[in-house]
């Protein structure tokens, strides 16, 4: 109930016929443009902190600009930008504005290639200067680069001593320029190799620098570069002189979806927001796998290329349970399910008695697994409709049977967000008091000191917003027990692929289990766990094992999923409190191709998982729980 803060998304688009193709088909050269607008605001639920994009001019004459970007912070980053670009277009006339091949000449974002971006910092970094896409900028348009990415990397202080090794002074201490500079410096390189290629002595210094452009090898440049790089990502780039691509970490970490046709050539992050965009169907959509790489060259051939073999591949579920928009049909299929394994498990947390619960969702991300909830509800409700009707015997009468078949599930409306109610005081008491109010409830839902009252959310994360404003509210209509279930498991370890959720101090599972150590007179793990870690720091990270699971282990899920429950009930809270999680085995039968659960179990993709979530115990440990694991 406490939002999570989203990762990144991303959007590429190759047009491959010439402009005036567009303009004669759609009536319009800005088809790419405006598709461009389209896939960004379609996955909005990633950026919350800022957006931008880049367009290239591939037949941009010497003197003029061929890399144009715009950039901008803040929720309203989208519009921003294609605000500023469209003021662009006003100092041209509305003939001008019609014609295509005037356009490609001289109107900024009259491009061939456009690529976006959506940003939410995961690594406290932020301000313009961390705004994707970034520019490298050559005078030479095949040494020119600019990139995006959905990603996070573990290990960017190894490839910062790579990047130093090379002879390189980077600007910046971050996974992002880490990436652009690696990119560039191997892109170098490849102009390099080319132009000792091409330059016979015969050739002009322009027609060697044609012939480059033609034979840039995009594979080349990610084989060279990508394989130190742990963490999950999927990186989108182009040259200035039209070569580009998007790249997919190898175990499949981050997401990436694409779509051909013999006009144009898509990437994004989600599979949905291409089929809405261009209105085609899902089987078309195709996902880019883990370890490969979508090319397309500055003639338009289109590759697909394994970069980096792939590795044991754990797809993100957090990724299908929070992120992803829930339109795609996998995605839909798969959040009605993590509901619905729960029914058993709520049903006996009601002492079975369905007739006298009430069911209901916050917030509306959890609609969809509220629904699978009600299906499971349904047919463990029809059991109990057997079972009495096989008890009536020989004393079933009409009236008693119909008594039987009218019993049904009770959902409700329960409880609405005031989306007009800002928490902006800071002061603790006054700030708890308005948090308390976030959410409206419907009275007369509920018969007093009767009904059960059961919410589902999809993932409880903090327990914040729970104990301060849900619980006390939904107290309000006066259930005999209030029960809220996560369609998640516990999360119990911080996340380092770019999604933020870092901070070990920051999970109530985590707390819990503190706090049972300490009630057990098992105090003394949390030092041993803490010297076990530190022992590591100087290991390479293929040789750092995740001690952090040894708080955990003493403990069953239940255990933790009780002392959760106590310490999330606000004392003004009389009646019983519940949390029920989702089990381990339920996520992996509702998701089963995304086994990627190292926010649950701490089992880690890559080792570089392995020592930052270590850092991020030892922060705690050290009191320093507000700094975050990773340096990117």
């Amino acid at each position: 109930m406490e939002p999570i803060k989203h990762e990144c998304g991303i959007a590429l688009i190759r047009l491959l016929k010439p402009l005036e193709y567009y303009q004669e088909k759609y009536g319009t050269w800005m088809y790419g443009f405006n598709k461009l607008y389209l896939l960004m605001e379609k996955q909005h639920n990633r950026g919350q902190e800022g957006a931008g994009f880049a367009a290239l001019k591939m037949e941009a004459h010497p003197g003029e600009e061929f890399f144009f970007r715009e950039r901008a912070l803040g929720s309203n980053a989208i519009s921003e930008i294609f605000t500023n670009a469209n003021h662009k277009f006003e100092d041209f006339t509305p003939e001008q504005l019609r014609n295509a091949e005037f356009a490609k000449m001289h109107i900024p974002y009259a491009g061939e290639i456009y690529m976006g971006h959506l940003r939410y910092s995961t690594t406290g970094r932020s301000g313009m200067d961390f705004v994707h896409p970034f520019i490298r900028r050559n005078n030479f348009r095949d040494k020119s680069l600019c990139v995006c990415g959905n990603f996070n990397l573990t290990n960017v202080d190894e490839i910062f001593d790579e990047v130093m090794e090379s002879g390189q002074h980077p600007r910046r201490y971050s996974d992002t320029y880490m990436i652009l500079e690696q990119l560039g410096f191997r892109l170098d390189r490849e102009v390099e190799r080319l132009y000792t290629q091409y330059n016979d002595g015969v050739r002009t210094g322009r027609e060697v620098t044609a012939e480059i452009e033609k034979h840039i090898n995009i594979t080349n440049i990610l084989k060279t570069s990508s394989p130190s790089w742990d963490g999950g990502y999927c990186i989108c780039g182009m040259t200035g002189s039209g070569e580009s691509f998007a790249v997919r970490d190898p175990w499949g970490i981050r997401p990436a979806f694409y779509y051909m046709d013999d006009e144009i050539v898509v990437v994004a992050s989600e599979r949905p927001v291409i089929q809405t965009a261009f209105a085609v169907g899902r089987k078309t959509v195709h996902e880019l796998q883990p370890g490969q790489a979508i090319t397309i060259s500055q003639a338009g051939e289109v590759k697909l290329t394994q970069i980096n073999p792939k590795q044991k591949v754990k797809q993100c579920s957090f990724e299908r349970i929070y992120f992803s928009r829930g339109n795609d049909a996998d995605i839909y299929r798969e959040r009605k399910r993590l509901g619905y394994t729960l029914a058993e498990k709520v049903c006996k947390s009601c002492d079975n008695d369905l007739k006298h619960s009430v069911f209901s969702f916050i917030p509306n991300t959890a609609e969809v697994a509220f629904m699978g909830l009600v299906e499971g509800l349904n047919e463990q409700l029809n059991k109990q409709k057997a079972q009495m009707i096989r008890a009536l015997g020989e004393n079933m009468t009409d009236d008693k049977l119909n008594e039987i078949l009218s019993l049904h599930i009770r959902n409700e409306k329960i409880a609405n967000k005031d989306i007009k109610l800002r928490t902006f005081i800071a002061e603790g008491t006054s700030r708890n008091d308005l948090a308390s109010h976030v959410y409206d409830v419907t009275y007369g839902c509920i018969e007093n000191d009767v009904d059960n009252l059961v919410a589902i959310d999809d993932s409880i994360v903090r327990g914040t917003t729970l104990k301060q404003s849900v619980i006390k509210i939904l107290n309000t209509l006066h259930p005999k027990k209030i029960v809220i279930v996560s369609s998640a498991p516990q999360v119990r370890y911080p996340d380092c692929y770019g999604i933020d959720m870092s901070r070990m101090g920051e999970f109530i599972a985590f707390r819990a289990a503190v706090e049972l150590l300490k009630e057990n007179g098992m105090e003394g793990k949390l030092r041993e766990v803490y010297d076990k870690c530190k022992a590591q720091e100087s290991l390479p990270k293929e040789k750092i094992k995740n001690y952090v699971k040894e708080i955990y282990a003493p403990f069953t899920a239940d255990q933790i999923s009780q002392k959760i429950s106590q310490m999330l009930t606000p004392h003004s809270v009389n009646v019983p409190v519940e949390i029920i999680y989702q089990t381990i085995e339920g996520l992996h039968a509702a998701c089963p191709n995304h086994k990627g659960d190292w926010y649950f179990t701490g089992d880690y993709p890559t080792p570089g998982g392995n020592r930052l979530v270590n850092q991020a115990y030892i922060n705690y440990f050290e009191g320093n729980d507000s700094k975050r694991a990773m340096k990117s």
